[in-house]
């Protein structure tokens, strides 16, 4: 389903950006889940609609949302102006010049020094998103379960960024024509290893899993048959339920990892309040991530971005330094303090470049949709409604705004809006036409 940037399900994403564009940082959120006794039962749906209630309830969600990813979009960079222009940066690196002469050591104390600062800053942001989840229902995590979310976030963000920014400046100060380049062909396995790691030493941080097998054999069962209308081979140890109702009450699943640790997550919520034919469509869309290589994708996409940032951030970064740099106390473009000039101008690119991204990403959701119709086709009557019912489902779980303004979905939305997808499902009819099924003939 379409959203906001959030970190629960993104984490990972975060990191890798934080990490290798040294851009700023978000936290996470959490949502939960009520508890229902009746039995899942597919909806009749002709287009993507919410009660009168539920609709006056998404367009007040909607306006905060809008005006959160506004405000946030704008904060974090005028948060960088203002702390370049208070000397900020420069006082930490004065001060870890003073307690330690190794460039490391330096790096160890600055780091999480200028990280800590940035995110107290935010931490008030943060808790009003959360705040916001609680009173709309979409999360029933307590308080002192976010905030340790919190911290172990910020935990892994400095273990992460502090190799990772000493490594940036041992190059810088070996090679200040190239240096952009060679760090990008060292952070491109090191996104391709956090990617590989993520599921079973980051995910795990944040949210329990057990094999879907051990939980619900009788949905291992059904899932096979997708697989195999499919024809591939998914073992059972690659499906995983993830406790999402100890923290979110919206529904999901995702495909994440890379070769051995690739695996298809559906989340309990999910299982638990639709039909079966209805997770088999799910699944059959996170199947299509799978199959289609959308996390190969991903990464080449990613690695092709990164290095037009990295060449486009250095000349930026140099023109910042040149022109206030004398201001700002920052020696060059070498000195470590000149890590918040970098941030400043990555996240500047990064709002500019948020469209690019965020349409590729719609473009392989709206492919994974096409693949989950066709692999289902024939499994259950009707797969199109049935596809239908699940997008109401996930729509009106989370109160999605069904008219979203297509500005914002164009800057802002990762997932093409709910109500479009509703009307794919229905009107998607390939077996009718000479052409046939694009993926499962």
């Amino acid at each position: 389903m379409p959203r906001f940037r959030s970190k629960t399900a993104a984490i990972c994403m975060n990191l890798c950006v934080l990490t290798l564009l040294l851009a700023t940082h978000s936290h996470a959120q959490a949502n939960e889940t009520p508890q229902i006794s009746h039995t899942p039962q597919q909806l009749s749906v002709t287009g993507y609609t919410l009660p009168a209630d539920k609709l006056a309830k998404a367009k007040a969600l909607y306006k905060v949302r809008t005006t959160l990813y506004l405000f946030g979009m704008l904060f974090d960079i005028a948060v960088l102006w203002i702390l370049l222009r208070l000397r900020i940066a420069p006082a930490f690196r004065d001060l870890a010049e003073r307690a330690a002469t190794n460039s490391f050591l330096q790096t160890v104390i600055f780091v999480p020094l200028l990280i800590l600062l940035l995110s107290i800053i935010s931490l008030p942001l943060d808790i009003y998103r959360h705040k916001v989840s609680l009173t709309y229902g979409l999360s029933v995590q307590g308080w002192r379960s976010w905030f340790a979310d919190w911290c172990k976030a910020e935990a892994v963000e400095l273990v992460l960024l502090i190799p990772a920014v000493f490594a940036l400046f041992w190059i810088i100060r070996r090679s200040p024509q190239l240096w952009w380049f060679y760090f990008w062909l060292l952070a491109l396995p090191f996104l391709i290893f956090l990617v590989f790691v993520a599921p079973v030493v980051i995910d795990p941080l944040f949210n329990k899993f057990e094999p879907l097998q051990k939980t619900d054999l009788q949905l291992v069962a059904a899932i096979e048959k997708v697989t195999q209308r499919g024809g591939l081979n998914m073992p059972p140890d690659r499906m995983f339920e993830m406790k999402a109702s100890e923290k979110v009450t919206t529904y999901n699943a995702y495909v994440t990892g890379i070769g051995a640790t690739k695996r298809v997550v559906v989340w309990d919520n999910t299982i638990r309040d639709m039909t079966i034919p209805e997770i088999l469509f799910v699944f059959g869309h996170e199947m299509g991530h799978y199959v289609l290589d959308h996390i190969y994708k991903g990464l080449a996409f990613s690695a092709i971005l990164m290095l037009a940032g990295l060449w486009l951030g250095r000349r930026i970064a140099l023109a910042f330094v040149a022109r206030w740099g004398k201001h700002w106390q920052i020696r060059g473009i070498t000195d470590l303090a000149a890590l918040l000039v970098l941030m400043l101008t990555l996240s500047l690119l990064t709002l500019v470049g948020e469209p690019v991204g965020n349409a590729f990403s719609r473009d392989l959701e709206h492919e994974a949709d096409r693949y989950g119709l066709e692999v289902t086709h024939g499994i259950f009557p009707d797969n199109g409604a049935v596809a239908a019912s699940s997008f109401q489902k996930l729509g009106e779980k989370a109160y999605d705004y069904p008219t979203p303004n297509r500005v914002l979905v164009f800057w802002s939305y990762d997932h093409p809006p709910t109500a479009d997808r509703v009307r794919f499902a229905l009107a998607y009819h390939p077996w009718n036409t000479p052409k046939g099924p694009k993926y499962v003939k």
